[in-house]
């Protein structure tokens, strides 16, 4: 099993309860977090797998999108929600691409925690 999460990291990680493993493929490094609880009668699913590549650098270095299994539809209009209609193979699976990049990611402050407020968020807001 690979290893390579900041001890910060994990510590969030396991201090919020959310499982995760971290996976690789070829020279790409993900965190996968495992069944993770959407927003209320947001979506068609009430969790997903999200996936968190974690670019070279990182932690001095932001991810940038993520990626979602299954593939989730807003459940008030039953589509996509925008720029979330592309696919991703990594790990084996079909991947729900969220374009949604960040330009406020500071280095030697930010870790996982911030990556998954604005996940939380991008959930939270989706249109």
């Amino acid at each position: 099993m690979a290893m390579f999460l900041p001890s910060a990291d994990r510590r969030y990680l396991e201090g919020r309860a959310i499982e995760f493993r971290e996976v690789e493929e070829g020279a790409n490094k993900g965190v996968v977090l495992e069944a993770f609880g959407l927003p209320e009668n947001r979506f068609d699913f009430g969790e997903v797998d999200i996936l968190i590549l974690l670019p070279a650098g990182y932690p001095d270095t932001p991810p940038d999108m993520f990626y979602l299994v299954p593939w989730v539809k807003l459940a008030s209009k039953n589509a996509y929600p925008n720029a979330a209609n592309v696919a991703f193979g990594y790990a084996g699976k079909n991947w729900q691409r969220w374009s949604r990049h960040n330009n406020e990611w500071r280095p030697g402050v930010d870790g996982i925690w911030t990556m998954i407020k604005r996940i939380e968020h991008a959930l939270e807001n989706a249109a």
